[in-house]
């Protein structure tokens, strides 16, 4: 794990203070209480969807080829919810990368990790599958707080947040 992005100086240049604010700002967001966390992220999803109107326009094409059986009124109440989980998504990648541990223990259910654990004992390889939702940052997080990992990924192209990225999911 030594190839891992590393903290450096270079990442306090001038051109990542606006970066560096939105996550101060993040991080802030995250201390609140969860009820309050929720709320805020369905609602910054539900103002996405009014902001990102071709994205919007797209998902909603999607949804109707998708499922042509279900009525324009269920369709569109899917594709609120989908944004609404958009919005969540951001949050909960602040949660996963600024809480602390027994925080991210209370709000999360993980199951199946003890049969893991055992195999990595023995000194068994595991290749574990994930899918790509807007929870994996969470998800990363949570397998962190049991054992070590890495997951393969493509690096971001903002070395700022390809740090943090690595430093919040391996629950450093």
């Amino acid at each position: 794990m030594s190839n891992l992005p590393k903290f450096s100086r270079a990442l306090l240049h001038p051109r990542y203070w606006l970066l560096w604010l939105g996550i101060g700002f993040l991080w802030l967001l995250v201390q609140l209480p969860y009820p309050v966390i929720y709320r805020l992220g369905t609602a910054l999803g539900r103002l996405a969807m009014r902001v990102m109107k071709s994205r919007a326009r797209i998902a909603r094409r999607n949804l109707e080829l998708c499922f042509p059986e279900m009525s324009a009124a269920d369709r569109e109440a899917l594709l609120v919810k989908n944004f609404e989980s958009l919005g969540m998504g951001l949050m909960e990648t602040g949660m996963a990368w600024f809480w602390p541990t027994h925080r991210v223990a209370r709000w999360t259910e993980t199951s199946g990790v003890n049969e893991v654990v055992e195999l990595l004992e023995e000194k068994q390889g595991i290749l574990l599958i994930g899918i790509h939702f807007l929870t994996l940052e969470m998800g990363a997080r949570m397998y962190g707080m049991f054992t070590p990992g890495i997951g393969v990924y493509r690096p971001n192209d903002n070395p700022l947040i390809d740090w943090l990225q690595n430093l919040g999911t391996l629950a450093l």
